[in-house]
């Protein structure tokens, strides 16, 4: 079992940003949705007349988190539950509205560098990739012992973009039906390798994409978006808002669509006679264009990059 470090060195992303919008200077009741290390909690605890609610699914940010919010004592409370279940696990602690709320959906520098979830290629692990690895829930190592060739060549396309997704689901399939199913994560890495090559001058190893999919997949990530951000606006006080911080275009995607339906915009083709998306104008968006973070963040922290702020105020 890995050992659980308080290590609250890791830098949350575009934080100043993030606090500002929720408008935490002036108090209330927040939402943390993806708890993760604490950090976005404990620079709104920071504020005086400040409460948080802290949400996270996996076990061990939630005991990180708790030692660094400890000394909030009873301003900050924390719940083990996915943020797709933001609006029951809210409802159960405080009935009156939030007033901020905030979701980083970036998977945590805790589970990149453990050594044993299978995140990243950087440490031979097992395929896990689960962010609650006691849900019980398929692993990305089940998922490719069990899927079809089509199946799996349509996830890294779908959740990765990766434009060669055949030829590695066909390696896959190639090797497993050898009797030598890929199993860990360098054996991953080392297949897509091989598979679709790397050049001299490529900065990002060619298994990003591969490991962002079957991550996305396995959690079932981009799914519950949608409903996510439906829910935080019921819970919002009038005025209250909600920020969103993406990593890569497919969330992103979702959260501007999403966005764009509850301010009232309609999304359906321009051929379809009436509208079916559910476009109601509920909230004001507050972020014309995505927040980026800036050269010195990305400097300071190069898992920044990608990083995208987007954030709305409810209306009614």
């Amino acid at each position: 079992m890995e050992e659980i470090k308080a290590d609250f060195s890791h830098a949350s992303v575009l934080l100043d940003e993030t606090i500002s919008l929720l408008g935490a200077k002036n108090g209330g009741l927040f939402v943390d949705a993806t708890l993760g290390l604490g950090g976005h909690s404990e620079a709104i605890l920071l504020n005086k007349g400040t409460e948080v609610i802290g949400i996270d699914q996996d076990a061990e940010a939630i005991e990180i988190a708790r030692k660094r919010l400890e000394r909030f004592n009873d301003r900050v409370r924390i719940v083990k539950a996915n943020f797709s279940e933001l609006k029951k696990a809210v409802e159960k602690i405080e009935s009156r509205g939030t007033d901020g709320i905030v979701a980083d959906l970036g998977v945590s520098s805790l589970q990149f560098d453990s050594k044993y979830r299978g995140f990243s290629f950087r440490f031979d692990a097992p395929l896990d990739m689960r962010m609650d690895p006691d849900s019980g829930g398929e692993t990305a190592k089940e998922l490719l012992a069990e899927r079809t060739e089509e199946e799996i060549a349509s996830i890294l396309y779908e959740f990765g973009e990766e434009r060669r997704s055949r030829k590695i689901a066909k390696w896959i399939v190639e090797r497993r039906e050898r009797g030598e199913p890929v199993e860990t994560t360098k054996q991953l890495a080392d297949l897509v390798e091989r598979a679709i090559g790397r050049g001299p001058r490529d900065k990002v190893h060619p298994a990003t994409r591969t490991f962002q999919a079957l991550r996305i997949a396995v959690n079932h990530e981009l799914e519950i978006i949608d409903d996510f951000l439906k829910d935080s606006v019921d819970i919002l006080r009038i005025g209250g808002v909600l920020a969103v911080i993406t990593f890569h275009s497919l969330e992103d995607r979702i959260v501007k669509q999403g966005f764009q339906r509850l301010a009232g915009k309609c999304i359906c083709p321009p051929r379809i006679p009436k509208c079916v998306c559910g476009a109601a104008k509920r909230i004001e968006v507050l972020t014309r264009k995505p927040i980026i973070p800036s050269e010195d963040e990305t400097r300071r922290n190069p898992r920044a990059r990608s990083a995208k702020l987007r954030a709305v105020k409810k209306l009614i």
